[in-house]
């Protein structure tokens, strides 16, 4: 079977699985801000959450490419994988610096759905993007790693088992280098929600299921790490391409829903006896986001490409951040304003997919951060930060 074919495989039984889930579902969800329990459900028993999981251990055993495809899709059926995508992209932390004890203990599980891994805390609310000074501690007893400290917009922290937590077990005046003194953890949340661990939601624009969490002595083992102490800031990094390119394509799902939309719409609707379709004013637009989709597209996979032949594609999954978001935000603005006043309206599910393709351009790295990086990294100009 070519690579191709496994792909359009994927693509039509995602598909039909997001049959299921109609714009009723989802607007409910959004309404009353439920966590999608179903469809997540549904996405794990089907096996595509467990999509990128080794064999060994339970999973399809797929390269990144077959991710991006599941992603992509859910959000072009009007769906929002935001509910579960955070497992694929984390799951390469412990799948590259995890211990084989880790692996078997939780891998397995993952896959079988028995446990969540959907929380990753990293952002704190004053550090922000500068996740090199963060304040969260996690102080080493002789026993136990003692861990303080709050973090916020860790999405999902409600709905999940497992978090990937980001902390300082060396202070930052005792480093050579800023990067240095951060290790991550695994934590089973189950064993600490109610004492030592507080999680609150955060309400948003959207339904993120998003969350602030609070740390107060909280006690982990050695074997929680992940990786050698004090090296945690470079795992990180080492999957940050791996979530660029599965939002990207979550953000190209989007663009094309946004697109069937608006042309289907377009075809239908009439104004003066005529398709408001034949009218240029309406045609360049939806041209003008496809051609960008288009772009964006092609950029995604250039770096998904490079990424399933073991590369390492900075600029690339970086460029398809910024061009997919930004192409995905054309395609709503310009959606909303082929309906007009109907674009505002719920049950057209216009305004919802609007709202959550908003997102895109701040989480899980802003453009401006994205472009230092290509001024930077690519570019060779000065370090602006």
């Amino acid at each position: 079977m070519s690579t191709n074919d496994m792909h359009q495989e994927i693509r039509d039984a995602v598909s039909k699985m997001c049959l299921k889930f109609d714009n009723k579902y989802w607007q409910n969800c959004d309404e009353k801000d439920l966590y999608p329990t179903d469809f997540v459900k549904e996405l794990t028993i089907s096996g595509f959450l467990a999509s990128l999981i080794p064999e060994k251990y339970g999973g399809a055993g797929l390269p990144l490419s077959a991710g991006a495809v599941i992603l992509e899709e859910i959000h072009k059926s009007g769906g929002n994988a935001a509910a579960c995508h955070a497992q694929m992209y984390t799951m390469g932390t412990i799948l590259r610096h995890g211990s084989e004890k880790q692996k078997s203990n939780f891998l397995p599980k993952i896959a079988s759905g028995d446990l969540r891994l959907q929380a990753f805390g990293v952002t704190e609310p004053n550090s922000g993007s500068d996740t090199l000074s963060l304040k969260t501690t996690a102080v080493f007893n002789g026993e136990k790693y003692i861990i303080n400290g709050q973090k916020i917009w860790t999405s999902r922290a409600e709905h999940s088992d497992l978090l990937l937590l980001l902390a300082r077990t060396k202070p930052l005046e005792e480093v050579k280098k800023k990067t240095e003194g951060l290790s991550v953890f695994l934590i089973d949340m189950r064993d600490h929600i109610g004492t030592s661990l507080t999680i609150k939601p955060v309400k948003t624009m959207m339904n993120h299921s998003t969350t602030e969490m609070f740390f107060e002595n909280l006690l982990v083992s050695p074997d929680n790490l992940i990786g050698d102490c004090n090296d945690g800031f470079k795992y990180i990094l080492s999957g940050m391409n791996a979530e660029r390119i599965l939002i990207s394509s979550e953000c190209i799902g989007d663009a094309k829903w946004f697109l069937k939309m608006a042309t289907d719409y377009s075809k239908d609707r009439k104004v003066f006896n005529r398709p408001i379709g034949q009218n240029q004013g309406i045609q360049f637009p939806i041209a003008k986001a496809y051609s960008k989709m288009r772009a964006a597209e092609l950029m995604l996979w250039s770096a998904i490409n490079l990424f399933d032949e073991g590369k390492n594609p900075g600029e690339e999954a970086n460029l398809a951040k910024l061009l997919c978001s930004e192409a995905s935000w054309e395609a709503a603005e310009m959606c909303i304003q082929t309906y007009g006043g109907f674009g505002f309206a719920k049950e057209y599910n216009i305004e919802r997919k609007y709202r959550e393709a908003r997102l895109y351009q701040v989480a899980p790295v802003s453009t401006n951060m994205i472009l230092s990086y290509i001024a930077e990294h690519v570019l060779n100009l000065p370090r602006s930060y």
